[in-house]
């Protein structure tokens, strides 16, 4: 996939961060990831990058500022492992 989407044309347009470090953008650590969202907050090609992840059906990644997670946009990476166990009881 990553062939294909160094062959877009608008991809020239840009000043674009992730060509240095590509793997930032397929990181599993959500650090990285929200550090990735970050570095393309100022792209002006977000948009069409998002757009074109979505046509192609990206299954996952950090797209145009978002993450793709079983090619659905969500909020946050979840980091790996259980979740705790919430120690205080929740008011009914």
């Amino acid at each position: 996939m990553l062939a294909s989407v160094l062959e877009t044309p608008w991809l020239d347009e840009a000043a674009i961060p992730c060509r240095p470090q590509p793997d930032l953008f397929f990181a599993e650590a959500p650090a990285d990831v929200e550090a990735a969202k970050a570095l393309c907050a100022d792209c002006p090609v977000r948009a069409r990058c998002l757009a074109d992840a979505l046509d192609r059906h990206e299954p996952w990644g950090v797209w145009g500022g978002e993450l793709l997670v079983a090619g659905q946009v969500v909020a946050r990476k979840r980091p790996r492992g259980r979740p705790r166990k919430n120690v205080e009881p929740v008011a009914a």
